[in-house]
């Protein structure tokens, strides 16, 4: 297996561990939602050397260390899984993170990394977004979250998703290429 030439930023040793199990990889943890200036800088000189992958928790803390890597290291990569191959229950409590998904699932999110745009051209628009459904309609929620899987982009809120479609550069288009999909699915289960 070919070293993966990005650096990928995980919250913690056990992600650190799961990924060393799926792909050849170096890695900086983040010690979870506090992550300091000494980490945004180990982070900032890796993005500088070979580029920087962030993998997260598909959960609120893992969109919150992503977010702050974002506005302070811009351009970086990110890798997405989805919420229901990460969770995990143990003793009765659930538990959603990197170091519960499997090899497959971990390897299939680094084939499809996405990589920020630096310019600020939108790609979408909040009227598309609720025009399709994806806005202030009972199912908007779940319609969100496959869009999510299905490009590969995490589950986001309605607020959140004009912001990251735009921000990795998804087009209008390849938004309803991918409804469509989605809804084709859901009429045949």
């Amino acid at each position: 297996m070919d070293k993966i030439k990005e650096v990928i930023v995980v919250e913690g040793k056990d992600d650190s561990k799961r990924l060393a199990l799926a792909v050849n990889c170096d890695t900086i943890e983040t010690m979870g939602s506090a992550i300091n200036e000494e980490i945004l800088e180990r982070i900032a000189l890796a993005y500088e050397v070979r580029g920087v992958i962030v993998f997260t928790d598909p959960d609120g803390p893992g969109e919150k260390i992503r977010k702050i890597i974002s506005q302070n290291v811009p351009g970086v990569k990110h890798a997405f899984l989805p919420r229901e191959e990460a969770r995990r229950t143990v003793k009765n409590k659930e538990s959603i993170g990197i170091e519960h998904a499997s090899v497959k699932s971990i390897r299939e999110a680094l084939d499809k990394v996405v990589e920020e745009r630096i310019e600020s051209l939108p790609t979408v628009s909040k009227q598309f977004l609720i025009s399709e459904g994806l806005i202030g309609t009972p199912q908007a929620s779940m319609l969100r979250e496959r869009l999510g899987n299905e490009l590969r982009i995490g589950y986001t809120n309605g607020k959140q998703l004009e912001k990251r479609l735009n921000m990795f550069g998804i087009s209008e288009e390849e938004v309803k290429t991918a409804l469509d999909k989605i809804r084709k699915e859901l009429t045949n289960d």
